[in-house]
């Protein structure tokens, strides 16, 4: 009765300056509580929001949101925030769970300033909000929260050196827990642990150094300190960092005891800790780079994986000490390690940065002018390229045809299946020519029994897999097995034998192969698992604009989708086989 009752009295933070100490700290059983019994049934971000459940109430119980600011670093920390602005139900009745996102989101509450999923740009943006603050002679504070492995990242500190110089009122929350997704890399964190280890006394210190007015708090899971700390720089006018050491996962043994475990995840069971999806024995495109490149690593130490911070993603912890100096985890920085990347290949050794592809948008410069311009052979193998992968507005992958096809030099390669997935992985790694991405295949390991010996030397040389007439279908990586159901139900329903065409170089065009279709053909039909705007599709296009040739393009709309369901997207963007087939004889 008591979750009920404080919980749902909570409408806006300020009903928690009604609260007695007593309540308060009842209120923070309750919402951690809620926030267990939400991530063990539906998922979500796990350790984070475990570990700043005082911090975020005596937060809101201290300062005025909205009037005060708050932004939140990456926001994986933000649902009891979120409880306690408004959203509790999405957290305390199960039908209401999905009527909030993961991430803090303008659309959902005034108290959430920014749409944010990306890493280290809290203190940037509480840079820039406190600066208009300035501006229109305003006196609120604006309060930054952020995680120690997001100080990795290369905007973090660019925040911190400008916060510092404006000089006024700034308060950086550093949420010290030891861990990013996994382990902390790099020379700040010594700083961190001698700081934590001194409680906030080590001789050295990152953050007085920058010219911050530094506390440090060693229990920040203690209510009552975090009050008063706050209570203490509320309304300070010059720049403040409060060092919160806090533990990821409290409350929970089993999140507090496998940090990187427990980072995020589906459902899973509160009595025994395990997800309650069973880990399947089969392969898949992970398993199959994983051992690939440690089979590699163990015949040649100049091979290299590098990672920004998921070093889940190519191995898990026991790989990772086996792989030993030949990974590299560069923390939440993929501007690193794209340069990173770049100084490998320059001095003869064979790096291959695995990324997620929504978080490889951040490395656009560094990729383009680091490691293209100056034409290196890294690798990049690009993961979650698919509408079928991440569907928060927040994590979509499936810009990256459009990002990466169009930097000069560099070849992007699309696999549709395993042979073809490694044989490209080996040529990449030992080809001394250019920098070359692979977008990995999403969805189940596709096999197809027989080696594939392309030479992909010969670049942008596409691959016949049908020769027929009428219809030529380009189906690219992901949406070729698309192109080869269109291509049945063509010939099922009106008898035309199409030709069926995997490009596998979606970076250039094989111009001689195309324009054989003039001869045979009335049209050519591109699939792409990604965005039309500007994608291999248009490419294709453009190519054929002064022909008779007829084109027609599928992808997606250019739009931040938000929370979709997959076949329903591409229901919705007319990538079906009916759709596409009646489209193709409405055409001929």
């Amino acid at each position: 009765m008591l979750l009920e009752k404080i919980i749902t009295t909570i409408q806006e933070p300020s009903d928690l300056k009604k609260l007695t100490q007593t309540e308060l700290a009842a209120l923070v059983v309750e919402a951690r509580t809620a926030l267990l019994e939400k991530i063990s049934s539906h998922g979500g971000h796990n350790g984070p929001n475990l570990g700043v459940v005082e911090m975020t109430v005596a937060l809101h119980y201290v300062f005025d949101s909205p009037t005060d600011k708050f932004i939140f670093d990456v926001s994986h920390q933000s649902y009891i925030h979120k409880m306690l602005t408004g959203r509790s139900q999405a957290f305390t009745d199960a039908a209401h769970y999905d009527d909030v996102s993961g991430y803090t989101n303008p659309k959902e509450s005034e108290h959430d300033l920014f749409t944010v999923g990306h890493t280290s740009t809290s203190l940037s943006l509480a840079n820039g909000v406190a600066k208009a603050r300035d501006l229109k002679k305003e006196t609120s504070n604006v309060v930054a929260v952020i995680g120690d492995g997001s100080l990795s990242g290369g905007l973090a500190y660019e925040g911190l050196n400008n916060i510092v110089e404006q000089g006024t009122n700034t308060i950086v929350i550093v949420n010290d827990n030891d861990q990013s997704i996994a382990d902390n890399f790099g020379g700040l964190y010594k700083n961190l642990r001698d700081l934590r280890n001194s409680n906030g006394q080590a001789k050295d210190n990152f953050f007085k150094a920058l010219g911050f007015d530094y506390y440090y708090l060693e229990n920040g899971n203690d209510l009552a300190a975090l009050i008063a700390l706050f209570e203490e720089v509320k309304d300070s006018q010059h720049p403040i960092l409060l060092h919160i050491h806090t533990v990821k996962g409290k409350g929970f043994a089993y999140a507090e005891a496998n940090r990187e475990k427990f980072h995020a995840g589906g459902p899973f069971s509160l009595e025994t800790g395990e997800y309650l999806a069973a880990a399947s024995s089969e392969a898949t495109y992970s398993s199959v780079t994983t051992d690939f490149l440690l089979e590699k690593m163990a015949a040649d130490p100049t091979v290299v994986a590098i990672n920004a911070g998921t070093p889940m993603l190519l191995f898990n912890q026991a790989q990772r000490l086996q792989a030993g100096k030949q990974f590299v985890d560069v923390g939440i920085a993929e501007e690193q390690a794209a340069t990173m990347t770049a100084g490998l290949a320059k001095n003869g050794a064979k790096p291959v940065w695995a990324v997620y592809s929504t978080f490889m948008q951040r490395s656009f410069d560094q990729i383009s002018h680091d490691l293209a311009l100056n034409d290196l052979p890294g690798t990049i193998l690009v993961y979650g390229a698919s509408a079928s992968a991440m569907n928060d507005e927040s994590h979509l992958g499936f810009f990256d045809i459009p990002f990466l096809s169009h930097i000069p030099n560099l070849v992007y390669l699309a696999p549709t299946n395993k042979e073809e997935y490694l044989s490209m992985l080996d040529w990449s790694i030992e080809q001394t020519g250019h920098p070359v991405a692979i977008r990995v295949p999403v969805g189940p390991l596709v096999e197809i029994g027989a080696p594939d010996t392309t030479d992909y030397g010969q670049l942008y040389k596409n691959q016949i897999s049908q020769v027929g007439a009428q219809v030529a279908l380009i189906g690219v990586g992901n949406f070729y097995g698309l192109a080869a159901a269109v291509a049945q139900k063509l010939a099922e329903t009106a008898a035309i034998h199409a030709t069926i065409i995997n490009p596998k170089f979606i970076s250039g065009l094989d111009q001689l192969l195309l324009n054989s279709l003039k001869q045979t053909h009335q049209l050519v039909v591109t699939l792409e698992d990604g965005l039309l705007d500007g994608g291999y599709g248009q490419t294709v296009a453009g190519f054929f604009g002064n022909s008779d040739l007829k084109v027609q393009t599928y992808g997606l709309k250019k739009a931040f989708h938000d929370r979709y369901n997959p076949a329903e997207l591409l229901a919705e963007n007319g990538l079906t086989v009916d759709n596409i087939v009646q489209n193709i004889l409405a055409a001929l």
